[in-house]
């Protein structure tokens, strides 16, 4: 086989691996609860306020770990295996385990596994596919989370009907052979010790910014946050939601995978955007289609809204990162890792207070219609202030 042959075989084999990685990671290990709370609420094993809880205890598990892979040292594979050996303990242990506090300290442990199975299999990925020439397969990676809520979406409700232990232990098991089938792959390269977070660049010194770039940074920071609460709540909640408007239907079960396919297409257009559209542009379009997505699920309660909105929501949901990863390099060039790191963090600061808000607000009046207007405001509001940024640099630029 020439060497062009063994690279795009490569590249092929890195991409679809760290492709189930994040299936596996983050539409398994951090998304199965979506499709589960309304089982466990039919059940009578939680209250929709504490379900709000359990949630929030795995996003700040997710935060809690991305805030702490600059600090780690160990091989990216290793880290990778790990994590996903831990996310398939941990969902199987959903099932076996049945106290709240139980649900906690797993649900937290989980996101935690799910930030540093993303950053580590993010690195890992990205340079296997720049060593094998490949850089365009980086969208095929980013498609995972949406097979993987996907996947969540259709089987834990099938899984469900045997009851809600059936169901985390059937997508555990799931998640054991998914894995099992891409565990040599990370053989093929690794990182070395130290750079297992590489896929944001490592901090240079460099000339100061100027106070346009200091500018643009915190408000980069301050919207980011903005985004993570805004799609959250739907993003926790759409089957109960769905369920509450729907009463009776089988539609609910689905709008969820609904969701996860959009991410995919989603994914594969925004790392195609060329590299000189303006991404505060970007993310303001890509926060425009999730408010709306957003909206009509208060609107327009109806099968066609609720998928449309699924539809607008999953979308630009990883297209969002992108941006804003691009948006941080633009910024800081080979310096942006902190502030790469100071937008992860206000984006799981905004996941960790949407259902903290929602889910008491919901339980109180009985319906989520308060909280989603509130969180589409918050994506609005977020959009305008990318395209008022965007104005001003311009026209300090004609100047």
């Amino acid at each position: 086989m020439s060497d062009i042959g063994r690279d795009r075989r490569g590249a092929w084999r890195a991409a679809l691996a760290c492709m189930v990685t994040l299936a596996v990671a983050m539409g398994l290990g951090r998304f199965a609860f979506t499709p589960m709370l309304p089982i466990m609420l039919h059940e009578g094993k939680l209250q929709l306020e504490a379900g709000g809880v359990l949630a929030s205890l795995n996003y700040l598990g997710y935060f809690l770990g991305a805030v702490s892979c600059a600090a780690i040292g160990i091989q990216a594979k290793r880290m990778v295996r790990g994590g996903l050996v831990a996310t398939a303990a941990l969902l199987v242990g959903m099932g076996v385990l049945h106290s709240f506090t139980s649900w906690g300290i797993l649900r937290t442990a989980a996101g935690v596994m799910s930030a540093w199975v993303f950053v580590f299999a993010s690195g890992w990925g990205l340079r296997r596919l720049a060593e094998t020439h490949s850089p365009a397969l980086a969208g095929v990676i980013y498609t995972g989370p949406g097979i993987g809520i996907a996947m969540t979406g259709l089987l834990g409700g099938a899984l469900g009907r045997w009851g809600s232990e059936a169901g985390w232990i059937g997508l555990g098991l799931l998640a054991v052979v998914l894995v099992a089938l891409i565990w040599r792959v990370f053989d093929d390269g690794e990182l070395p010790s130290g750079q297992g977070s590489a896929g944001a660049p490592s901090a240079q010194a460099g000339a100061a910014a100027s106070p346009s770039a200091r500018s643009d940074a915190v408000w980069l920071v301050a919207l980011y946050g903005l985004a993570g609460f805004g799609y959250i709540i739907t993003a926790t909640f759409l089957p109960v939601i769905a369920r509450q408007a729907l009463p009776g239907s089988p539609w609910p079960d689905f709008f969820w995978p609904l969701f996860g396919l959009a991410i995919i297409p989603g994914a594969l257009i925004g790392a195609r955007a060329p590299v000189h559209w303006d991404n505060r542009l970007l993310l303001a379009a890509a926060y425009a289609l999730q408010a709306l997505g957003v909206v009509l699920s208060v609107a327009w309660p109806t099968i066609t809204g609720f998928a449309l909105g699924s539809l607008l929501l999953g979308m630009p949901f990883t297209a969002i990162t992108l941006f804003a990863m691009r948006e941080a390099r633009r910024l800081r060039g080979n310096a942006a890792a902190g502030l790469i790191g100071y937008a992860t963090a206000s984006y799981g600061v905004g996941q960790i207070i949407g259902p903290l808000f929602a889910a008491p607000l919901a339980q109180r009046t009985g319906s989520f219609e308060l909280p989603l207007l509130v969180a589409a405001a918050a994506l609005a509001l977020g959009s305008v202030l990318f395209a008022v940024v965007w104005s001003k640099s311009r026209r300090k630029v004609a100047l």
